[in-house]
C-alpha cells in the first residue's frame, strides 16, 4: 500500500484584486508553500449558480444560446447565477421560469459541485424539477436563447457532436439516464 503524502494548506500572504465584473472577479493571491517558498494563484471568484434538470413528456428541457468564450452555439440545461445571498433552490425556481417559461412545483437537489476548482470557486447546484406547469418566460435584457425539448437519444447524439459539451448538462444527461434505469434521481 502506497503511503499517502502529507497534505497542507496554502497560507495567503497577499491578495491583489485584478478585475471586478458583473459575473466574476479575478484576483492573484501570493501563497506560502510548505517549504517556505511562495508562488501565485490566479483565482476567479463567482457567486455560484443553479441548474435544472426538467423532463416534460420524457423530453429534457434545454436552451440553446451562443457562448462567446467557445465561439459556438451550445445546448444546455437551464441555469443561472445566484444573486448575492440568494438560496440556491430559490435561484433554481427563478432561473427555470425565466429561461423556459415553465414553473416547477418542487425541486430536489441532485448534487452540488465546483466547476473548476483549480482556478475558480464557482459552486453549481444541480436540481431535478417536478410538477411542471406553464409560467412566464422573462429573459434578462442581454439574454438571447431558444427553448427546446430533446429526447434521451438526441441528448446522447448532441454530446457526441459537442452541441452539448458543458459539464452541468452532461451531468444532467447522466442523472436522466440513472432515472430511466432506476426510477430514482
Amino acid at each position: 500500500m502506497t503511503e499517502r503524502p502529507k497534505l497542507w494548506r496554502e497560507e495567503t500572504v497577499e491578495t491583489k484584486p485584478i478585475f471586478d465584473g458583473q459575473v466574476i472577479t479575478l484576483q492573484v493571491d501570493t501563497v506560502r508553500l510548505p517549504d517556505g517558498g511562495t508562488t501565485t494563484r490566479e483565482i476567479v471568484r463567482h457567486p455560484g449558480a443553479a441548474a435544472i434538470v426538467a423532463l416534460r413528456e420524457d423530453k429534457l428541457l434545454v436552451v440553446e444560446q451562443y457562448r462567446k468564450p467557445m465561439e459556438k452555439f451550445q445546448v444546455e440545461i437551464p441555469a443561472g447565477k445566484l444573486d448575492p445571498g440568494e438560496d440556491p433552490m430559490e435561484a433554481a425556481f427563478r432561473e427555470f421560469e425565466e429561461e423556459t417559461g415553465y414553473r416547477a412545483a418542487s425541486m430536489k437537489l441532485i448534487s452540488a459541485f465546483y466547476t473548476s476548482p483549480g482556478f475558480a470557486d464557482e459552486k453549481l447546484y444541480l436540481y431535478w424539477a417536478e410538477g411542471l406547469e406553464k409560467g412566464t418566460m422573462q429573459l434578462d435584457e442581454e439574454e438571447y436563447l431558444a427553448v427546446d425539448a430533446i429526447t434521451f437519444e438526441q441528448a446522447q447524439q448532441y454530446i457526441r457532436e459537442e452541441r452539448i459539451s458543458d459539464a452541468k448538462t452532461i451531468m444532467a444527461v447522466y442523472a436522466w439516464e440513472r432515472y430511466r434505469l432506476t426510477g430514482t434521481i
